[in-house]
């Protein structure tokens, strides 16, 4: 799968979401829950490995009364200080390394601020994450967010962030170096051979190897659930008395476990581009698989309405087997691209540099023009700059810990999808039916958290937040990372769950154009009156 993560407006570089190379979520057993703190309940619904199947799994709120060994997190001042970017503050954070153990350690968290500008009667504070899992919120809050967001809504809020337990300042998973991560984006993910397949688990097994070994400790203790509390920590210290968040991709499944152990201390929550917690890992690689490709239709149907589009004329179908006849010519010959390291394209990189591209209609040109290159001229310069851009890769070949905390928190968070390889042949014809142009690398990439050194702590599971304020979720009819099927689920497991509707290409809609859009998320932030359920907008 890929990375689940907000893009930032036109204009911007991209912003990762979700990729082949990290972990796919996991295929959950029937049967009593065995999740860390005993937050999940119930049993799950029957099903086939070809079907989707939705959890009948609770999320369980946490008591209201703050127990007494977490007190001291609770309590705590934060030391704000100038961190170097005009404008912000920045602070660090103490929570429990192991929230079942907390007097074993403590764990450390960037905290980042951009105080209300007025005029107007302060609110509060409003926590944004962009989502990952593996974004850096305070990079996002101090790059877009806290500059980016409408004036109305920096008018009365103070602008805040955390970088998740994991992530970028907060104690980051690291995995391995610079040129281990150039051979790991490398790696073949649609083997034709035994042998292509042993050296993708290959790849696999080191690159959990290389986590465990740099990051044994805070290994186990990255899960989303373990974020959400963290959350509440920050809430408490910061002084106020309810959670004011806007999540995007990820951020919404943060978000919605924050409100599911939290109910009664849910402010104005929105949740956009929503991922649904109910499902297995499998039924969700499968979904977001299909969102790729629908995706690529929209872009592949205006690319051949144009003169220049490198993929032909005709249909968006003969588009897409001319895009996978190209992605197989890459993976037996791969093309210069002019990189310092001497990386060239083949079929791994410039498959994630074409996704990278679908995630923001305002990159088509882009795209258009990097397969132009690399078709015609067989110059793959700038399909390997859009991959390096959504990898987080600077030009010195260092990269930044997307993809190690994205592969720890979802390895986490639940199972694996696959047991082995037979698994995913035997998924295989599910997965190209989704996406015949990603199906078949989607599905391999699954393998990642098969081999994973820690035991995943939680299961596919619906939240109601039974008693929380109303929330608001947000779902972009033609989104390729978070399908709109997604957010139609999470707003009806919510108790309090209002769905606005952006009918349109791209990842997220909040600021991404449509004043609709905008409009009744900035009143419900702003007024604290919530767009009514069903709202639809273009």
């Amino acid at each position: 799968m890929y990375f689940r993560r907000h893009h930032s407006p036109a204009g911007s570089l991209p912003a990762p979401v979700r990729g082949l190379r990290p972990p796919l979520r996991g295929l959950r057993a029937c049967g009593t829950v065995l999740a860390a703190a005993g937050l999940f309940m119930s049993a799950c619904s029957p099903g086939s490995s070809g079907s989707t199947q939705t959890a009948d799994v609770s999320l369980a709120a946490l008591p209201k009364a703050i127990p007494a060994n977490l007190s001291r997190y609770y309590g705590q001042t934060l030391n704000w200080h100038d961190c170097g970017v005009p404008g912000f503050e920045c602070a660090t954070m103490k929570a429990p390394l192991d929230y079942a153990k907390p007097d074993s350690g403590d764990i450390r968290l960037a905290v980042s601020r951009k105080k209300a500008t007025g005029p107007g009667k302060r609110l509060g504070s409003l926590l944004v994450n962009p989502g990952g899992p593996g974004g850096s919120a305070v990079g996002y809050l101090q790059s877009y967010a806290a500059l980016g967001y409408p004036a109305a809504v920096r008018a009365r809020y103070d602008m805040v962030a955390v970088d998740p337990r994991g992530v970028a300042r907060s104690e980051p998973v690291e995995c391995l170096d610079g040129k281990q991560m150039d051979a790991y984006t490398q790696t073949d993910v649609t083997p034709d051979d035994q042998a292509e397949q042993n050296e993708l688990s290959a790849s696999f097994k080191k690159f959990a190897a290389g986590c465990e070994t740099m990051s044994h400790e805070v290994l186990p203790h990255v899960s989303t659930v373990e974020a959400a509390r963290d959350m509440d920590v920050l809430r408490a210290a910061l002084g106020d008395d309810k959670l004011n968040y806007v999540g995007a991709s990820y951020g919404t499944f943060l978000g919605a476990t924050y409100a599911g152990l939290y109910p009664t201390r849910v402010g104005r929550l929105v949740l956009d581009g929503a991922m649904d917690p109910s499902l297995s890992a499998r039924d969700m690689n499968r979904d977001q698989t299909a969102g790729f490709e629908t995706a690529f239709q929209s872009f592949a149907k205006d690319c051949v309405q144009r003169s220049d589009c490198p993929l032909g004329t005709g249909s968006a179908a003969d588009a897409g087997k001319r895009l996978k006849a190209f992605f197989t010519d890459l993976d037996r010959t791969p093309i210069p691209t002019g990189d310092p390291s001497g990386r060239k394209l083949g079929e791994a990189l410039a498959t994630t540099g074409v996704i990278a591209a679908m995630y923001d209609q305002g990159s088509w040109g882009q795209l258009r023009a990097a397969l132009t290159s690399a078709i015609k001229q067989k110059d793959g310069a700038a399909l390997l700059a859009l991959s390096d851009s959504y990898y987080e890769r600077d030009g010195d070949g260092k990269y930044q810990n997307l993809m190690a905390a994205n592969a720890a928190v979802n390895c986490l968070d639940l199972p694996p999808s696959f047991k082995n390889a037979d698994e995913v042949k035997a998924a295989l014809p599910a997965f190209e039916k989704a996406s015949p142009v990603f199906g078949e690398g989607l599905a391999w990439s699954a393998l990642n958290c098969t081999y994973w050194p820690v035991k995943a702590t939680g299961e596919a599971h619906r939240i109601a937040a039974k008693g929380a304020a109303p929330i608001v979720v947000v779902g972009t009819t033609r989104d390729p990372a978070t399908p709109y099927r997604w957010a139609r689920s999470l707003a009806s497991q919510l108790d309090s769950g209002k769905l606005l509707t952006y009918e349109g290409d791209g990842h997220t809609a909040y600021g991404r154009g449509s004043d609709c859009i905008d409009s009744a998320i900035n009143t419900y932030l702003v007024d604290g009156t919530p767009p009514k359920d069903g709202k639809r907008c273009s």
